[in-house]
């Protein structure tokens, strides 16, 4: 029995979502508008473009704290989060990034 939910990115982009957002959309507009050098987004929704979770990596989030970095990005998707029930973003700078992958850039 199938539960009319996407299981992979590629499905969700298919299904005809009642947002208008797409995992896709997404990614594109933070790396345009926040020059972010890595993004991952999760739809949470089953494809239905409502709840996403975003990891963002992008130089601009230097020397921000927690709170300024998520206006940043939720000035960056006015329009975008204004259409979706739930975003959970986690932002981080690049230099935290290789941290957390136990890597040190060179």
């Amino acid at each position: 029995m199938s539960t009319g939910a996407a299981e992979t990115d590629t499905q969700a982009e298919k299904v005809a979502n009642t947002s208008g957002i797409t995992v896709s959309s997404l990614k594109q507009a933070l790396k345009e508008k926040l020059d972010a050098e890595y993004v991952e987004i999760e739809d949470m929704s089953g494809g239905c473009g409502q709840a996403f979770n975003a990891m963002i990596v992008s130089s601009q989030f230097e020397n921000k704290n927690s709170l300024a970095r998520h206006r940043l990005v939720n000035s960056a998707l006015k329009a975008e989060i204004a259409a979706i029930h739930a975003w959970t973003p986690k932002c981080i700078t690049p230099a935290e990034w290789w941290k957390k992958q136990g890597v040190g850039k060179t």
